[in-house]
Parts: structure tokens; C-alpha cells; sequence
């Protein structure tokens, strides 16, 4: 099983940035797919961004062009660039794991993120 801390959110005027980091407590190179969702208030969780073990991404459309995900092998570490941030980024931003030949991904104690107009 693997475990996720998240760190990185914070308040933020509409139109900065944030980068949120995603830190795993296996070789990243064991997990299959590792993403950013979020949940913001009365809302259900949403994804936001995906990175599979090959490099590939993917993302919601509401972020394309203003947030990136990447990650750095040799601190097991994912990140989340966001930019352009808008009011309605605002949410509890959760990371997510799923290793290689599990049934059940992992998700992180999540980190708040407020985006202020």
C-alpha cells in the first residue's frame, strides 16, 4: 500500500499560482497512474489531471492550457502547476495512486485551495 502527502494550497488571488505536491512513500516507478482530483463544496470529486507511468497526461478541459501535471522519479513526487487561477478552482485538491496490479488506488488527506476574485 502506498501513501500520499499532499502539501502546496493556500489562498491565492484569481489570476496567480499555485504548484501542489504530491510525495509517495514507494518508488514511483510502481505506480501504474497517479492524478489530481477535487471536490469543491456541494460539488462531487472531479479529475482534474493524470499521469500514467509512461509520462503521458491527461486533464479536465476546465484546466487545459492553465494547469500541468509532472512529476520527478528520484523524489517519488507528482506536482500540480496551476495557473491562471480562477474562483472556481476553489477546492480540496486530493492526490490519487493506484500501483501496478491493484484493485483499489490510494488518495491523500487533500490540501485547500482558494481562489480569491
Amino acid at each position: 500500500q502506498v501513501q500520499l502527502v499532499e502539501s502546496g494550497g493556500g489562498l491565492v488571488q484569481a489570476g496567480g499560482s499555485l504548484r501542489l505536491s504530491c510525495a509517495a512513500s514507494t518508488n514511483i516507478f510502481s505506480i501504474r497512474v497517479m492524478g489530481w482530483y477535487r471536490q469543491a463544496p456541494g460539488k462531487e470529486r472531479e479529475l482534474v489531471a493524470t499521469i500514467i507511468s509512461s509520462g503521458s497526461t491527461n486533464y479536465a478541459d476546465s484546466v487545459k492550457g492553465r494547469f500541468t501535471i509532472s512529476r520527478d522519479n528520484a523524489k517519488n513526487t507528482v506536482y500540480l502547476q496551476m495557473n491562471s487561477l480562477k474562483p472556481e478552482d476553489t477546492a480540496v485538491y486530493y492526490c490519487n495512486a493506484a500501483l501496478w496490479g491493484a484493485t483499489m488506488s490510494t488518495w491523500g488527506q487533500g490540501t485547500q485551495v482558494t481562489v480569491s476574485s
